[in-house]
């Protein structure tokens, strides 16, 4: 099965010159952790919940002066839309992340793929709790 008959489309994405208090009030609207960050329509990084607690919250960075593009993550992986579910899962895996851009062959972002979207539509169980007990494993901590 192809990455482009499971992802979820029209994703909402922030621009990288977006303020983070805004970013989070469109989380917060959409009930997501997650939103792509597009810069003149190309995939610039992705802003999450954790990079605005971890990075912005806890270094004291104010969310009305703060840019998206000054604490997103900009280590990018991504898929393409006719790629296999399987790559899409080996990525998770590898990088212990619970989703992936979805970009077509100009690298424009058409989608992002997610634990559940598998879970849901790739019909493989297996695959699914596989998947998110590779992904759930604890990293060590920095101490």
């Amino acid at each position: 099965m192809l990455l482009k008959e499971i992802m979820t489309r029209d994703v909402d994405v922030v621009n990288a010159g977006t303020m983070l208090r805004e970013a989070a009030a469109k989380m917060k609207a959409l009930d997501v952790g997650v939103l792509p960050v597009a810069d003149n329509g190309l995939l610039a990084g992705i802003l999450t919940d954790r990079d605005i607690t971890v990075r912005a919250t806890a270094d004291g960075r104010d969310p009305n002066t703060t840019k998206v593009t000054e604490v997103m993550s900009t280590d990018l992986v991504y898929c393409l839309e006719d790629q296999e579910v399987e790559e899409a899962v080996s990525v998770m895996e590898a990088r212990q992340i619970r989703r992936v851009p979805v970009l077509n062959e100009e690298k424009r972002l058409v989608g992002i793929v997610s634990l559940a979207d598998i879970a849901i539509h790739a019909g493989d169980r297996n695959l699914a709790g596989e998947t998110l007990q590779e992904v759930s494993k604890p990293a060590e901590p920095k101490r």
